[in-house]
């Protein structure tokens, strides 16, 4: 059984556009750059051509993800509620350890971007700080085994 993929409306609404895009826009792009390169002659010293069938087999590996994520989507509404953690919260904590503040958005899978701290509810930390609330300290543990504590300072 293929696994269910939390997110928000407005992520499976994002997902289906960017699918759309690279079927009806990227799809037909790729093949006339293919057919072009073709034309070109000999296919075995042929940069361009060999090009244009890497980006096709990456477009198409694209289209596959996202029909994936598409297709087992658990789509949750929103919640506005800041009594507690849920998706799409953003979370100001505080590590003991580190001694220091880190902010979080708490994010499905496939909007994960660690830089801009947006963490998925299904790592490490955006797990353990699920459904909590402000004030209260959670166990983060590692997938090395180790485990260290987060305070919530506040749920916005």
């Amino acid at each position: 059984m293929a696994e269910r993929i939390v997110m928000t409306q407005k992520n499976y609404e994002d997902l289906k556009k960017e699918l759309d895009y690279l079927i009806k826009v990227r799809r037909p792009e790729i093949t006339d750059a293919i057919a072009e390169a073709r034309s070109h002659g000999d296919l075995s010293e042929n940069a361009e051509y060999d090009a244009a069938r890497e980006e096709q087999r990456s477009n198409e590996g694209k289209i596959a993800e996202l029909e994936y994520k598409i297709k087992n989507a658990d789509v949750r509404d929103e919640v506005v509620d800041n009594s507690y953690v849920h998706l799409g919260s953003v979370v100001k904590v505080y590590d003991e350890d580190m001694e220091e503040e880190q902010v979080y958005t708490i994010t499905s899978i496939t909007e994960v971007d660690v830089m801009n701290g947006k963490i998925s509810v299904e790592s490490p930390v955006g797990g353990a700080l699920l459904r909590k609330k402000a004030g209260e300290k959670v166990t983060v543990k590692c997938p090395d085994g180790s485990e260290y504590s987060l305070k919530i300072i506040s749920i916005g």
